[in-house]
């Protein structure tokens, strides 16, 4: 590892580690989940709480750990509970979860759907044993899918549609295998499923690849998890990117591969390079950071404004920030500085408790600030509240000019694979041009990357479109069939 990978994560460590909570004042988009398995690695559970620990940045709500005691008939033994990993778990409940087996699951919800009954792991009985699901995404079609099983006679037991694959799988009267691939054929969207039984574990990455999922070997056995940077905290070697379509089983015999479906076109998510991921993890074989400091070069040469200093939006913005001022010439400075013991808050009731929220969360450096011309870096406008606090902290402490540089094209339009974004109207580039969302966040300038300067920036494949990536957040154009009426958000 890059000493200037481990600098960064000596910033990052703590955001990503100490969830903040859904309530955060910050308008951020959310990723809804993350996953974590393990196959035939003794003390499954312990290192899927250390994986799971590792990817709380992708879920801060709930978190869960099933694990098959092969000791003991391979039962199943599993807890959840709401909360960070570290609140969930402690010493005795790990114990209590034996086996060389699990599966885990970390869990941002939306609005209305944060309850222990939709967080996962989900457990279910069926005809052949126990079935145990962790998924990170969005199904597009699960309420026409839902709507059809209830008409059947099904009865859900949560408002997730991860239930949904796990009832196509118990009414099919074909083998596990069978009935697994034609459940996964069924659906429509963005997903990275874990599906477990007494003796199997399954592996199934969504057509397109929306959702990033990745495969290591520890020992004789594997680990999948929904980045790569988990592998570093148990020790296990990055092995693969499960791939788009692609189904693994693991069972007593070893590790088999099939597909369930054709890639008609790749479409990783964009916002993993440019927000969600850890600056440490490999998406596709592209590391993070590095992606995220050519962002910022292209930045710097699309856009380029004279100034005293340069400095990043904690933290998913540090990266760029850099490659920011390396292309420039400008210093970088920490500029900004955020909390990291603040933990969650609750929206303040007032505007002006709200705005102290904020300073609580995040604070300028006045003594690199003050009389200076700054350029500040981030990675994305989603409602523009956030944006226009953080430039008028750093007037407020002194700053003489503020230009503000995004990372990414304007946000235009939802996602319908597993992100929570606003709807459409909410969204402020969706209805205002550059100049004027410059002038609502207060800002002396305001500049976009551009979508292909983003696209070169992140590389990849040079034959896929888009290379390899999904954009309609930016340009409208979605890799599956949405349904733009219909809910959004992932309930995973």
């Amino acid at each position: 590892m890059s000493d200037e990978i481990k600098q960064l994560k000596l910033w990052t460590g703590n955001h990503y580690n100490e969830g903040i909570g859904r309530d955060d004042i910050f308008d951020k988009l959310r990723e809804e989940c993350g996953v974590f398995g393990v196959f035939n690695v003794p003390n499954a559970s312990s290192l899927s709480y250390y994986g799971l620990h590792a990817l709380q940045h992708r879920g801060e709500e709930s978190a869960g750990i099933c694990a098959v005691d092969t000791e003991n008939g391979s039962r199943f033994a599993y807890h959840r509970g709401m909360g960070l990993v570290k609140e969930v778990f402690d010493k005795e409940r790990i114990e209590s979860l034996p086996g060389n087996r699990a599966i885990g699951h970390v869990r941002y919800s939306t609005a209305g759907e944060s309850k222990l009954a939709n967080a996962q792991p989900l457990i279910f009985r069926y005809r052949d044993g126990d079935l145990a699901v962790a998924t990170n995404g969005n199904i597009v079609n699960a309420p026409e899918i839902r709507k059809e099983l209830e008409s059947q006679g099904s009865i859900f037991q949560t408002s997730s549609d991860t239930e949904v694959i796990a009832h196509l799988i118990a009414r099919s009267p074909k083998s596990f295998e069978e009935a697994a691939k034609d459940a996964l054929q069924r659906i429509i969207g963005g997903f990275a499923f874990l599906i477990m039984t007494n003796d199997k574990l399954l592996v199934a990455s969504d057509p397109n690849g929306l959702r990033p999922l990745v495969m290591g070997k520890l020992g004789d056995g594997y680990v999948f998890s929904s980045e790569s940077c988990a592998f570093e905290s148990i020790g296990a070697e990055y092995v693969r990117d499960v791939q788009p379509g692609e189904l693994l089983y693991l069972d007593a015999d070893g590790m088999r591969e099939d597909r369930y479906a054709e890639v008609e076109r790749r479409a990783t998510c964009a916002m993993e390079y440019i927000y969600f991921a850890r600056p440490d993890s490999d998406i596709n074989t592209i590391n993070i950071h590095s992606a995220r400091k050519r962002m910022g070069k292209q930045l710097a040469m699309e856009s380029f404004v004279d100034a005293d200093i340069v400095t990043g939006v904690p933290d998913s913005s540090i990266s760029a920030a850099i490659g920011y001022a390396e292309q420039t010439g400008i210093p970088y400075e920490l500029g900004l500085i955020k909390n990291k013991y603040t933990g969650r808050t609750f929206i303040q009731p007032s505007q002006e408790l709200r705005e102290q929220g904020v300073k609580m969360k995040l604070s300028a450096v006045r003594k690199v600030v003050e009389g200076k011309r700054v350029v500040m870096i981030d990675d994305s406008i989603v409602r523009g509240t956030t944006s226009r606090r953080i430039v008028n902290m750093l007037r407020e402490a002194g700053a003489t000019e503020v230009h503000v540089r995004i990372t990414s094209p304007p946000f235009k339009n939802p996602c319908y694979y597993g992100i929570d974004t606003p709807d459409r109207k909410e969204l402020v580039a969706s209805s205002r041009t550059v100049q004027e969302m410059c002038e609502m966040i207060n800002a002396d300038s305001l500049s976009f990357l551009s979508q292909e300067g983003f696209i070169d920036s992140v590389g990849g494949n040079d034959g896929a479109y888009n290379r390899g990536m999904c954009l309609a957040c930016f340009d409208n154009d979605y890799p599956t069939p949405v349904n733009e009426e219909s809910d959004k958000s992932c309930s995973c």
